[in-house]
């Protein structure tokens, strides 16, 4: 007989979550090396963000980034040696996991380079027009975005910085990338792309690649999370992700509360339950005196290595439904789980989904053998 726990509106202590937990694995003990592993991995990794240049090369609709203004508000820092310096610094610190995002860090290789000489987890956020070499560069992961999937990515990324079109940007990226067990795909589902979401997928899956996805958000606009059906674009994305479970990492799950901003205990996503923030920003003060955890130590940096971002995209919270962020806020709510084994079991496949994501990984896809359908 199954073992359930009330759960009152509020979380629960510590001390009542810890007794919750021991609750649940005396009956249902097959659990407890599963979650002493996923502990320890967040205990292990301890994660930044930093925008590694200013520059891209393509100006895609949507784009956080520069809707935001984010390229001209610090000046870019090139000298190696000081951002070699900065990498020593946050290993120093007790940081071991850069994501790099830009811009475009493609364009920069030398710089991704100086933190691989001094992190052991790096991963860099791409639109996929280049190539990143392997050489130097096998251990990395790298984070392949695509926005509405067929036609559609190229309607809306493919742009050159001078505004001219072109097309094939996606199929580049495949080229670039085939079986490269470093590469996830991130795509960012668009409700005007339904039709394009199983298409999408297979050629992801037929290239050897993973794919999680992430949710269009279109910065700049006056509601850019509006979906006017969001049951069809969920069940279009659940329906794809069974047909081809190797290749989408994404947990059921966390694709629901992605597409609908919700969860079971009636949480819903926005900037006071938000992990991904840069937690000693003091503008966060009242955010992190809330109650509601974030990453611990947190930071994502500017392009001058020295300025505090906001948090981990736009800072515009209530145009944001960031598939990272979102699953660190699921990450980070494991005593929302609590109910029952059932709910238990759920919170670490959830939580083993997202470390199948990054190619430097212990849990990474293609460590299991799982990397294409």
């Amino acid at each position: 007989m199954a073992t359930t726990v009330t759960i009152t509106e509020r979380p629960p202590s510590r001390r009542e979550a810890k007794e919750r937990t021991a609750a649940l694995l005396a009956a249902r003990p097959d659990l407890a090396d599963r979650l002493h592993r996923v502990r320890r991995l967040g205990r292990t990794v301890r994660s930044c963000e930093v925008h590694l240049t200013n520059a891209c090369n393509i100006r895609c609709k949507g784009c956080w980034y520069f809707e935001g203004g984010f390229d001209t508000a610090v000046s870019e820092l090139s000298d190696l040696d000081k951002i070699r310096a900065f990498a020593t610094r946050l290993r120093e610190e007790g940081v071991n996991q850069a994501t790099l995002i830009g811009g475009e860090p493609t364009l920069v290789p030398r710089r991704v380079e100086a933190f691989v000489e001094h992190l052991p987890y790096i991963t860099i956020s791409t639109n996929g027009l280049r190539p990143m070499p392997r050489q130097g560069f096998e251990e990395i992961a790298i984070a392949v975005s695509i926005f509405g999937g067929g036609p559609l990515d190229d309607d809306l990324r493919a742009i050159r910085v001078n505004g001219s079109k072109f097309t094939g940007l996606f199929d580049t990226a495949l080229s670039h990338y085939k079986d490269d067990p470093r590469v996830m795909f991130i795509f960012a589902l668009s409700e005007d792309g339904v039709a394009h979401i199983e298409p999408t997928v297979r050629k992801i899956a037929e290239n050897g690649n993973i794919v999680t996805f992430n949710f269009y958000s279109e910065h700049g606009t006056e509601n850019p999370i509006r979906i006017a059906n969001e049951r069809r674009i969920l069940d279009e994305a659940l329906r794809v992700r069974d047909l081809y479970p190797h290749a989408v990492v994404s947990h059921p799950y966390f694709i629901r509360t992605l597409i609908t901003g919700t969860t079971h205990w009636g949480g819903r996503f926005g900037y006071d339950v938000c992990p991904s923030i840069s937690v000693d920003l003091p503008a966060h003060a009242d955010r992190v005196a809330n109650g509601n955890p974030v990453i611990p130590g947190f930071a994502a940096w500017g392009a001058d290595y020295e300025t505090l971002q906001f948090c981990c995209t736009s800072g515009d919270c209530n145009g944001c439904r960031d598939s990272q962020a979102v699953y660190s806020w699921l990450m980070v709510s494991a005593s929302r789980f609590l109910q029952s084994e059932q709910r238990l079991e759920e919170w670490l496949d959830i939580s083993e989904s997202y470390w199948r994501q990054w190619h430097w990984s212990p849990l990474h896809a293609s460590k299991a053998g799982t990397v294409a359908s």
